[in-house]
């Protein structure tokens, strides 16, 4: 099964891939693709943390809260490409910097 792997095993990849996470959000800001690449390696990362504190607290509770994260994550990413799309269309781009022309 899981050997010896335990929850600070866990808990320091979770926060490996969200220290990733945030270094690609800060490093990268021109491509909008990957900032939301980032944004849900970022809630994944959290979802990790959930899920190893449900199997060691023996508690349910963290591994139903991951399945509402996870389609509020889906739907966050369908929108998010859907504006990609219709931005990509009317600009030709999606490189942020280009993207400020639309404050209004």
């Amino acid at each position: 099964m899981l050997g010896n792997v335990t929850l600070s095993h866990f808990l320091s990849l979770g926060a490996i891939l969200f220290a990733l996470s945030v270094i690609g959000i800060f490093l990268n800001r021109r491509n909008l693709i990957v900032l939301l690449m980032a944004i849900e390696l970022m809630l994944l990362a959290v979802n990790l943390n959930f899920i190893a504190f449900s199997h060691y607290l023996g508690d349910m509770d963290g591994q139903v809260f991951v399945f509402f994260i996870l389609t509020v994550a889906a739907a966050e990413a369908a929108i998010g490409l859907a504006i990609l799309v219709v931005l990509f269309r009317n600009r030709a781009s999606i490189n942020v910097q280009e993207l400020d022309s639309l404050k209004g």
